[in-house]
């Protein structure tokens, strides 16, 4: 896939925000280690829960949407899992919920949670300098306002990879001197992460390092910082000590060819057909073919169960099913909001870039936390934590009320609400 496009998709995902939103109805029987229930068992009603289907089949009946899996979990248990639609709008091929779909930034936790399972070991600390281990970024410069370059002011950090408040920005933003440099290097189309940092070296920063939110490269330069620490390829790092450990057999960079025919469609909006078309096929994509850039900002497909696995793992605390992957307390510090510790007091705050954020939300290492629902003006709670992905999917983890929801979806620039309504029928469902 050109560089073109890619930057055209990373562009298409930032006019999704992240709101949240996520679920689905009734409950299949599965024959693995998640467990399901009931809906009124953990507090929460079917009859709630069946509204999810209606709508979502509305979306695809009027021609917005080709088709979506949805899943919700309370307390553990499973209690809707739905899949309507078709996964391959060429074929006609129907969804099925172990459909695979591209995931893009939901690969940004997972990429997190690796990094800080080698912080967790000590082999790291979070004011490091990210040139102590990457010494490509050892002497950064800070394009200004008129092209004029500058010292960095403070270094680059690991936190701030994890939080996109490095200054590193995605070249899709604007058109300024850091822009264009970002799009003559194609930066998201090297051949792996090493040559993408060597090529980062050479261009300035957007922004001073700590001073703004800016959402770009940084998770992509963390997955590299992963591979120079473990002496391992982001891929192997993930399959070894993330999912095989959670059984999560359908998450991959790359596409197995036996999977294949359960990976479909990707769709983009055509304002002037109003139609979706297919923007990205099975046997063309860039997933499902070999694979050596290994995008920890956006690189990973995988199906809702998987992730429903990775995210349970999270508000369980770092375990699931006896395997442990992160401490509770690390869980913890990463689900709040770092970015005003990293301004600093003296900072101004207006000068994030909210385009990716609901208001009432800060960045945590690896997710978005939400500090006031009445703010973002979606039913929620103080303290859950999400993301999404371009083509549409999304996942939000709620503590408080021990709920988690994710949508899957292969859809650029979605016209309909999907997240924020699919939100609100989860969370109407709760009884208790």
């Amino acid at each position: 896939m050109s560089f073109n496009v890619l930057s055209s998709l990373i562009r298409q995902s930032l006019a999704l925000s992240v709101a949240i939103l996520c679920s689905a109805t009734t409950v299949p029987a599965h024959a693995d280690n998640l467990s399901y229930s009931s809906p009124e068992s953990v507090g929460m009603s079917a009859e709630a829960l069946a509204r999810i289907a209606p709508v979502m089949q509305s979306y695809v009946d009027s021609g917005e949407l080709v088709g979506v899996v949805t899943m919700v979990a309370r307390r553990g248990e499973i209690v809707h899992f739905e899949e309507i639609g078709v996964l391959n709008k060429d074929t006609g091929q129907a969804m099925e919920t172990d459909s695979l779909f591209r995931i893009y930034s939901m690969t940004k936790p997972i990429t997190t949670v690796a990094a800080m399972m080698l912080y967790e070991e000590g082999q790291f600390l979070l004011n490091d300098p990210v040139s102590k281990y990457l010494p490509e970024f050892a002497n950064l410069r800070v394009a200004e306002q008129g092209g004029s370059l500058v010292a960095s002011t403070r270094p680059m950090t690991i936190q701030m990879l994890m939080t996109h408040s490095s200054g590193l920005t995605y070249g899709v933003f604007g058109d300024t001197l850091v822009d264009r440099q970002y799009r003559d290097a194609q930066i998201l189309a090297n051949t792996d992460l090493a040559e993408m940092i060597t090529r980062l070296g050479e261009i300035p920063l957007q922004y001073q390092p700590g001073t703004r939110f800016h959402y770009g490269v940084s998770t992509d330069v963390l997955g590299r910082v992963v591979e120079v620490i473990s002496g391992m390829t982001l891929a192997e790092f993930f399959e070894q000590r993330i999912f095989k450990p959670l059984a999560m057999t359908d998450t991959f960079f790359e596409v197995p060819a036996d999977k294949k025919p359960r990976f479909g469609t990707n769709h983009t909006y055509d304002p002037r057909s109003q139609t979706l078309v297919v923007s990205d096929a099975p046997e063309t994509s860039q997933f499902a073919n070999p694979v050596t850039f290994y995008s920890g900002g956006g690189g990973l497909v995988s199906t809702a169960e998987d992730y429903m696995r990775f995210t349970q793992m999270m508000l369980n605390g770092g375990e699931l099913n006896g395997v442990r992957i992160l401490g509770s307390k690390t869980i913890e510090y990463m689900t709040q909001n770092h970015l005003p510790g990293i301004f600093g007091p003296d900072a101004e705050f207006s000068g994030m870039d909210l385009g990716t954020m609901a208001k009432g939300t800060g960045f945590g290492l690896g997710f978005a936390v939400v500090e006031d629902p009445t703010a973002v003006g979606t039913i929620g709670s103080v303290g859950e934590y999400y993301w999404g992905g371009a083509a549409g999917t999304v996942f939000w983890i709620d503590p408080q009320e021990e709920v988690i929801g994710i949508a899957m979806i292969q859809h650029m620039n979605v016209r309909v609400p999907l997240r924020a309504t699919f939100k609100a029928l989860v969370n109407g469902a709760i009884i208790d």
